[in-house]
C-alpha cells in the first residue's frame, strides 16, 4: 500500500473509533477509492497513561509506545496519528525513535485558537489528570502568548467521572454531565476558549453539536482536519 499513515490507537478503544468515524465522515469521498489509505493499530493493552504519571511504581506506557512506533516504522508510513492526549506525554521520546513525522495533537489544537478564535487570551484545557500533570497543554498555550486555565479539585473531578466512569468503563455519553462541566467553565472560569484535551470527551463533541453555545476546540476534531490537509485530501468542513 503506498500513500498512506498510520493511527497508533486503543488509548481508549472508543475514542480510536471516534477518530476513525470523524475521519472518514469528515473525507469528501464519493466511492470506495476516494477515502485515506491507513492502518489502525488498536493497541488497547498499553497501560493506562495517567496511572502511571501519577504513581511512577506502576508499569511505564513508554516503552510500548516506542516498541510500536518502531514496528510500525518498518512499514514506511506518512506519518503516525496518536489519538491520545495524554500519551503525547512521550511524544519527545516517540519521536526520537523514528525519522517518521508523528503529529502532536495538542499543537495542533493550540495551533487553530487563532484561525476559531482570534481575541481569545484565557485559554480552559479539560483533560485527564494525567494530561493536567505533565503541564503539555500549559506549556504550549504559554509559548504561543495564551493563559492556560486549569479547572479546579471539583470540577476535576467532574471530568475524570466523565472521562473513566461514564465513557470508559460505561460506555455511557453523559450528555448532562458533560454541558455541566462546560457550564461551569463558562461561567467560573472566565475563558474565552475551552480546549478538549482528552479523546473520550471528543467522543461526546461528536455526539453532541454544542459549539453555538460555548466555545470549544476540540483536539481530536482538529487533528482529523490536519491529517486530512496532509493527505491532499478534502476536509468537508468549510469553516477552514
Amino acid at each position: 500500500m503506498e500513500n498512506f499513515f498510520t493511527i497508533l490507537g486503543g488509548m481508549g478503544t472508543l475514542a480510536t473509533e471516534s477518530f476513525i468515524h470523524t475521519l472518514n465522515d469528515r473525507t469528501e469521498a464519493y466511492r470506495d477509492q476516494d477515502y485515506l489509505n491507513y492502518i489502525v493499530v488498536n493497541h488497547a493493552t498499553i497501560p493506562d497513561r495517567t496511572d502511571y504519571i501519577k504513581n511512577p511504581s506502576l508499569e511505564n506506557p513508554e516503552e510500548k509506545l516506542i516498541d510500536d512506533i518502531k514496528i510500525h516504522s518498518q512499514l514506511s508510513p506518512k506519518f503516525f496519528v496518536v489519538p491520545c492526549n495524554t500519551a503525547h506525554y512521550y511524544f519527545d521520546e516517540m519521536q526520537k525513535a523514528t525519522e517518521i513525522p508523528i503529529l502532536h495533537m495538542p499543537r495542533i489544537a493550540i495551533d487553530s485558537i487563532s484561525h476559531h478564535f482570534p481575541k481569545a487570551k484565557r485559554v480552559a484545557v479539560l483533560a485527564t489528570e494525567g494530561t493536567i500533570l505533565t503541564g503539555v497543554y500549559r506549556e504550549a498555550l504559554e509559548e504561543q502568548g495564551y493563559e492556560a486555565v486549569i479547572p479546579d479539585n471539583q470540577l476535576q473531578e467532574k471530568v475524570n467521572r466523565l472521562i473513566y466512569q461514564e465513557v470508559k468503563e460505561n460506555r455511557n455519553l453523559n450528555f448532562e454531565l458533560y454541558k455541566e462541566i462546560l457550564s461551569d467553565v463558562a461561567s467560573e472560569m472566565n475563558c474565552e476558549v475551552t480546549i478538549l484535551g482528552c479523546t473520550e470527551l471528543s467522543v461526546l463533541y461528536e455526539a453532541y453539536d454544542l459549539t453555538k453555545e460555548y466555545n470549544i476546540i476540540d483536539a481530536q476534531a482538529e487533528t482529523v482536519h490536519r491529517t486530512i490537509s496532509m493527505m491532499g485530501k478534502k476536509d468537508l468542513l468549510d469553516d477552514y
